[in-house]
């Protein structure tokens, strides 16, 4: 069936480093552009990136721009986001996310704190 399970969430301190993974299984990946959302506690769920289905396109919220990168593997059926000097404000539970087919990962909970 049609999945989408991320990984790579944790811990970190802020101005450290985490890559967050999507793994997609059950349609043809490579067909779709995908994005990452995110929501914090008390927040409303954010679009933070998206990549078109070949990756030449990618379109960052203002907030993560320069710090964050969105990626794919349409081989190995995997999506990526980078995180670099991560801040406090980025703690959230991050989600992949298909639009061309509404489908959501599980999430993946992302605690920035020193």
């Amino acid at each position: 069936q049609v999945q989408l399970v991320e990984s790579g969430g944790g811990l970190v301190q802020p101005g450290r480093s985490l890559r967050l993974s999507c793994a997609a299984s059950g349609f043809t990946f490579k067909n779709y552009g995908m994005s990452w959302y995110r929501q914090a506690p008390g927040k409303e769920r954010e679009l933070v990136a998206q990549i078109s289905n070949i990756g030449t396109w990618t379109n960052y919220a203002d907030s993560v721009k320069g710090r964050f990168t969105i990626s794919r593997d349409n081989v190995a059926n995997l999506a990526y986001l980078q995180m670099n000097n991560l801040k406090f404000e980025d703690t959230a539970v991050y989600w992949c996310y298909v639009a061309a087919i509404d489908k959501w990962g599980q999430g993946t909970q992302v605690t920035v704190s020193s």
